[in-house]
């Protein structure tokens, strides 16, 4: 289409939230705009991300998609539109918006002292979240982290810090996952086992974004992507359907090497030049 649950870990039980008045969509962004100073990043974005999908947001260096997942992590205020989660305004109620979310950075920021287990329990702490020590060191051992939890987090390797990035953004179990070029420098073991951590994520009953510059990534585990550019949505629709929908458009076309696939649909849509 063109356009312009698991069982919380003995956590404190919040107030529920309210729920999206549709009864699908768990997060709304509408007409979503974003400056820096007179520079529009973001401009006029609209999309929605129903319970339990996969959401990719697709774009070339510089489209505003980090731009975008900030402020829906209310890092960044918009100039004006609405972000909305679990009906809950990010803007207007910031603290019980972010506490339905569960984000992951690009790169780490543990400090480099605390070990997995420390980092571990201090995430538990933050998030109010009553488990045991043992309870604790069988959830880091179910995500590949039991040999290394007396190990500092400067220690670990990179697929390992990204494994625990990730432990502690779902130690929660928020409404909603936000990652943000996750799989970047992962070797592919490393890549697949976060593909299907996330999966199982939308298989309990979660949401994901994820902001991706992997086309096999998207194409691999998004059920829909909006593919982004100047700040402006181009296109939102599953990946094969985006495939089916342009894969003769003379653009598209011209950047296939043979069967088509979303990054020629990307290229296509976005433009073969080089973006710093």
């Amino acid at each position: 289409m063109i356009l312009s649950p698991r069982p919380a870990l003995n956590a404190i039980a919040p107030v529920p939230p309210p729920t999206a008045t549709d009864g699908t969509t768990l997060l709304e962004v509408h007409e979503l705009t974003v400056a820096y100073g007179p520079k529009v990043a973001v401009d006029k974005v609209s999309f929605d991300i129903r319970r339990s999908e996969i959401f990719g947001l697709l774009g070339p260096n510089g489209a505003g998609k980090t731009t975008t997942l900030s402020a829906i992590e209310g890092l960044r205020r918009p100039r004006s539109g609405t972000v909305l989660l679990n009906g809950v305004d990010i803007v207007r109620q910031p603290a019980l918006a972010k506490a339905q979310m569960g984000v992951q950075l690009q790169s780490t920021g543990f400090q480099s002292e605390l070990t997995v287990r420390q980092v571990a329990r201090l995430y538990a702490g933050l998030y109010c979240v009553a488990m045991s020590g043992q309870d604790l060191d069988a959830a880091l051992t179910d995500v590949g982290l039991g040999r290394e939890l007396d190990r500092t987090t400067k220690q670990i390797s990179g697929g390992q810090q990204q494994r625990l990035s990730l432990f502690v953004a779902l130690i929660h179990h928020p409404s909603i996952l936000l990652l943000d070029e996750p799989t970047t420098g992962l070797d592919p073991q490393s890549r697949r086992y976060l593909w299907t951590r996330i999966e199982r994520v939308r298989n309990g009953g979660g949401s994901i974004l994820l902001t991706t510059h992997s086309m096999e990534e998207a194409q691999a585990v998004c059920d829909r992507v909006a593919i982004v550019d100047h700040g402006r949505v181009l296109a939102i629709d599953t990946p094969r359907n985006l495939i089916d929908e342009h894969r003769d458009d003379p653009l598209v076309r011209a950047a296939a090497r043979g069967e088509v696939t979303l990054e020629d649909v990307f290229i296509g849509l976005t433009g073969s030049e080089i973006r710093d």
